[in-house]
């Protein structure tokens, strides 16, 4: 059978990106939360779906989207009867907008609780985070949207205290798993604040077979640990060295003639001696708010 090809497009890994997209279902969780208009010819969710594959083809500009989009022929597997037109900067700026009234944090738990569904991942422990992003130029003091975050100067953990900056937040499904919500605030909010927030919120998602929640010391807090003890679930963070329950525990260990081993590992060469913690638990009452 004789065939003739019409057009030949670079499609590179598009076509298995906007599969796994598919698979997700993420334009229908999406369109599920914002309703499309039926005056607006691309939906948020095929919107969302057109930022994914531009910017992982590298190209974040939003006046660029439609014009790469087409040149790697995705367009029409995007919608039937889409046009390049219609994924211009106005409307994919509308559609950021949509997705930010609408609670980032609903959004993004929407499809993290899908793929933790579709590929059968189990999430025992939840590890939470945070850092902060460095922001150019000038910022106004006060967002013009209620409830965006504000840039602004505080503690840098990329060591850039000369720039404005906003806090990420971040949670996700055991170590370098998938991530299941999100949070940006202020530059300047505290991690002992945000930890009990980000905390209630990841469980706030109704996860099954939740263990615990992993995290550094800014999540040994009064707070935090009542937020666990409500939930009754665990909680494995560092106990920062000011508090009192540390500093009596390292002086009793100090006493001790051994400690049972609790863990060994090789060395990081092969000349090193093997590594080894030596350890034990201990149960010690604290207050919890």
């Amino acid at each position: 059978m004789a065939m003739t090809v019409q057009q030949i497009h670079p499609v590179a890994h598009l076509p298995l990106v906007l599969g796994v997209l598919r698979r997700l279902e993420v334009a229908t969780l999406i369109d599920g939360l914002i309703p499309p208009h039926p005056a607006h010819g691309l939906s948020c969710g095929r919107g969302v779906e057109a930022l994914v594959l531009a910017i992982l083809d590298g190209h974040h500009a939003l006046y660029k989207v439609g014009k790469r989009l087409e040149e790697r022929g995705m367009v029409t597997l995007l919608q039937p009867g889409l046009t390049r037109a219609a994924l211009n900067d106005y409307r994919l700026g509308h559609i950021l907008d949509a997705l930010f009234a609408a609670n980032l944090n609903t959004v993004f738990g929407a499809v993290a609780l899908k793929a933790l569904e579709v590929y059968a991942i189990p999430a025992p422990w939840l590890h939470q985070d945070t850092t902060t992003i460095a922001l150019y130029g000038a910022y106004e003091d006060e967002p013009q949207m209620p409830g965006a975050p504000r840039p602004a100067y505080g503690h840098s953990k990329d060591g850039r205290a000369d720039l404005k900056q906003v806090l990420l937040s971040l949670g996700v499904s055991g170590d370098g798993g998938v991530p299941l919500r999100l949070g940006v605030r202020d530059g300047n909010r505290s991690d002992s604040v945000e930890t009990p927030v980000a905390i209630a919120e990841c469980l706030a998602l109704g996860l099954e077979g939740v263990r615990g929640i992993v995290a550094d010391s800014k999540a040994y807090s009064r707070r935090t640990l009542g937020v666990c003890l409500e939930h009754k679930v665990d909680l494995i963070t560092l106990v920062p060295r000011t508090c009192a329950v540390r500093q009596a525990l390292e002086a009793w260990g100090q006493q001790q003639a051994a400690l049972p081993l609790v863990l060994e590992k090789p060395g990081r060469t092969k000349d090193e001696a093997p590594r080894r913690w030596h350890g034990q638990s201990v149960i010690r009452q604290v207050e919890v708010e």
